[in-house]
């Protein structure tokens, strides 16, 4: 490849892309002579962000669901433990119908462990969250370079819905991780087809098991795998040559397919009870109609009645802006075809493969209509090819921008850090809430409030019942010590519980509680009418209040 720039200001404008420019060959990047400064800074973000997690784990909430997730993994335990004959996993709700991968480890790993129960999950999801970043980092070097890997992973880790959510969201966050790395495995033993090689196959066939045994909506990485394997064959059409590569490639996978299978089989009960249960358990969730309300624009929908874009504006407000640009752009190079480096149709090939998983799940919700809530909780498993996505096309925009001049170059990184640098700043912000964050094209947070889904795990508890605890402290006469007072809550009781000290009671009626907790999701602190004791807010927006009631429940009282 040519440029119009001297060598000096070439060596300038893309100082450590250049060599991966000069070494792509048709199955992927060779071996750099030295280490890239571009993968030293993607593991110095890898560690940035492991100490991190080590640093602020204890400080989110436990959500709605780890409770009862957190049980069924303790089910499963039993169910092996007895040698398969205590079943009551198979009659706890609708749990059987998940893969309990997460919580069984978490289970058994809390045996050993002196963490917290909660705080252990939490680190562990956690560390499954940073597990997508290096996924997706990794994805998007083997595909376009190093600068575009750290392009990829910085733009997942900014991301507040996947950063902020790795913490709690111990379903949705390993299964995109997982994914993430299983599509990594799989365009790597793609490029190798028909003959496959063994590290690869068993890297995509225990991730994509992994997957398999936290969610059945993994069985998507079984429809990108004949994709993979007919975008690397000698032809798209149906010749002699072609299908016999494609057979062979399929037959070159069972190895990827029985570990798969065996994993998910351990990790999930149900589905080992008959073949075609993962089948059953996919279809079941487009059948779930709970009385659970979300809001979109403002408008309350029951979760079965949502419009068909309620899960594609959920992935277009909460992504941030820059991530979305970046995707776009590799989008439009891979429709235009423009060239870009040596080997584009190998590169384009893959730059499709991600896309599809990209985008692939989204469009089958619209197109189905299926049930949703709480925003794109269930989508999360396409933020890191979305990522990925990302970090190839602002690479691919660097590269544009170098072939201008350096100080093209030298604007295009600038605003790109600029972009980094305020979503990074916006997350410190938001501490620990980062999963609220919403992008410019709502008015951010202030904009989304009271609007879309905010705090719907409730995880400001913990912050509500410590700033409840000194504003008690402060308002109560003297001779009140030792009074025990009662506490509504517009959610579940467990986590209060878990949080209150010995003179808050949780209360079941409202009307008669001496205080309220509520978030103002679906604007539940609108349901009582009293004195605003504590505001939690984040960003100048308020995302939860304590009321005091006191003064209505007192004087009935005394009457």
């Amino acid at each position: 490849m040519t440029s119009s720039l001297p060598d000096t200001e070439l060596r300038l404008a893309t100082p450590a892309s250049s060599l991966s420019e000069r070494t792509w060959t048709g199955h992927g990047l060779s071996r750099p002579a030295e280490i890239d400064r571009y993968d030293v800074a993607s593991l110095a973000l890898l560690a940035t962000l492991g100490v991190l997690v080590l640093i602020t784990f204890r400080d989110y909430g436990i959500t709605n669901d780890e409770w009862v997730q957190q049980r069924y993994g303790e089910l499963i335990v039993d169910y092996y433990r007895s040698g398969f004959t205590d079943r009551a996993l198979f009659s706890f709700d609708n749990l059987y119908l998940y893969g309990g991968l997460f919580d069984v480890t978490a289970t058994l790993l809390h045996k050993v462990s002196s963490l917290d129960l909660f705080d252990l999950r939490h680190l562990l999801s956690a560390a499954c969250g940073v597990g997508g970043i290096f996924a997706a980092m990794a994805t998007a070097r083997l595909v376009a370079g190093p600068r575009a890997g750290l392009l990829a992973g910085l733009s997942l880790a900014v991301c507040g819905f996947w950063y902020g959510a790795m913490f709690h969201h111990t379903k949705d966050v390993p299964l995109g991780a997982a994914m993430a790395g299983a599509l990594y495995f799989l365009i790597r033993a793609a490029r190798d087809c028909p003959k496959p090689q063994l590290r690869h196959l068993a890297g995509f066939g225990i991730l994509t098991g992994c997957a398999l045994g936290i969610k059945v909506l993994a069985l998507l990485l079984l429809c990108y795998l004949p994709v993979a394997i007919l975008l690397n064959g000698p032809s798209l059409r149906p010749t002699r040559e072609a299908v016999a590569f494609w057979t062979k490639s399929l037959i070159g996978f069972a190895p990827a397919l029985l570990i798969a299978y065996a994993i998910m089989l351990a990790a999930w009960p149900w589905a080992a009870l008959a073949p075609l249960n993962p089948i059953r358990g996919l279809l079941s969730f487009g059948e779930f109609h709970y009385a659970i309300r979300t809001m979109l624009a403002g408008h309350v929908y029951e979760m079965a009645t949502v419009p068909r874009w309620y899960v594609p504006t959920y992935l277009t407000i909460k992504t941030p802006l820059f991530v979305l640009l970046g995707a776009s752009l590799a989008i439009a190079s891979l429709l235009l075809r423009r060239e870009q480096v040596e080997a584009t149709g190998s590169r384009r090939r893959e730059i499709g493969l991600v896309m599809m998983a990209a985008l692939f799940p989204v469009l089958c919700e619209v197109i189905a209509h299926g049930p949703a809530f709480t925003g794109m909780r269930h989508f999360m498993f396409v933020l890191p090819p979305l990522a990925m996505l990302a970090g190839i096309g602002l690479n691919g925009a660097l590269r544009w921008a170098s072939r201008i001049g350096v100080a093209a170059f030298a604007a295009a990184a600038m605003l790109i850090v600029a972009a980094l640098g305020w979503n990074a700043v916006t997350l410190v912000r938001l501490h620990p809430y980062e999963y609220l964050y919403y992008n410019p094209l709502v008015g951010g947070l202030k904009g989304a409030s009271r609007r879309y889904v905010t705090d719907y795990w409730f995880t400001i508890m913990p912050e509500a019942v410590q700033r409840l605890e000194r504003y008690i402290a402060r308002t109560d006469p003297a001779d009140a010590s030792g009074r025990v007072y009662t506490v509504a809550l517009c959610g579940p009781r467990d986590t209060f519980l878990r949080h209150a000290p010995h003179n808050l009671r949780w209360a079941q009626v409202w009307q008669t509680a001496d205080f309220f907790i509520a978030p103002t999701h679906m604007n539940c602190d609108q349901d009582i009418d009293a004195k605003v004791a504590v505001t939690i807010e984040r960003l100048g927006v308020p995302i939860g209040y304590v009321k005091d009631q006191r003064a209505k429940t007192r004087v009935a009282a005394v009457r």
